[in-house]
């Protein structure tokens, strides 16, 4: 396999707040990576890295073979890092159809393959996003983000504060993507349906990488030193 994300001993912080201490993880085309830890650890903080919405001050990051460090996040987003933020941030004011267009760009994957994968926003496509229930909307930023024809998806907490069923719909369209070949980073805190979904975990602790390896491998040693669980 090709790896396709690869941070190194990553240090960054907010002014002169240090908040990741030595990040390291690798993800391989076509793998779904979990991202763990308690809340505070550095997860949002180390996608923000990724995604070049964060300067690093420390550490190497490659996406695809490329150094990335010094992109902007515009950039970054060009080379195929689809993030879907924690939060949905849909545009409120423009419509369904206009949240999936506006980022829109060539690729295998299309309004269609959207609808197919989340028919309910078939049924919104005139409504402002606004309008739309949690869980519709984060239907709708996970479809924003695959229209932009990543190489790699970053779900940042995509099931959230959702209902139960709705939160059971947004894993169900997880491992169809994975059926797919998509490769995602994703993170949560639901060991249980992680389980179903990831082939690797990485745990976080006070900013730093402290366990790495394969999902199957993550007993109740780990969840219950790291995770709270």
């Amino acid at each position: 396999m090709t790896t396709l994300l690869d941070l190194k001993d990553i240090t960054a912080g907010y002014g002169p707040v240090q908040a990741l201490f030595g990040v390291t993880l690798a993800l391989e085309e076509g793998e779904v990576l979990a991202l763990m830890g308690r809340n505070g650890m550095g997860k949002t903080t180390t996608v923000r890295v990724i995604m070049r919405m964060l300067p690093l001050s420390g550490g190497t990051l490659f996406f695809g073979g490329r150094d990335i460090a010094r992109l902007s996040s515009h950039r970054a987003a060009q080379a195929g890092l689809g993030l879907v933020p924690e939060g949905r941030r849909c545009f409120a004011q423009l419509t369904v159809a206009e949240n999936l267009s506006v980022a829109a760009r060539p690729g295998d994957w299309t309004l269609q393959r959207v609808l197919d994968l989340f028919p309910r926003l078939g049924e919104r496509m005139g409504q402002a996003a606004r309008t739309l229930s949690g869980g519709e909307q984060q239907m709708l930023a996970i479809g924003r983000a695959l229209l932009t024809n990543p190489r790699l998806l970053i779900l940042d907490e995509a099931t959230e504060g959702l209902a139960p069923v709705v939160r059971a719909e947004i894993w169900a369209a997880i491992r169809a993507l994975k059926g797919q070949g998509v490769s995602i980073l994703v993170i949560d805190k639901s060991l249980k349906e992680l389980s179903g979904v990831a082939d690797r975990a990485v745990v976080l602790e006070r900013g730093a990488s402290v366990w790495s390896g394969r999902m199957a491998r993550l007993g109740e040693d780990i969840a219950g030193r790291y995770l709270g669980v």
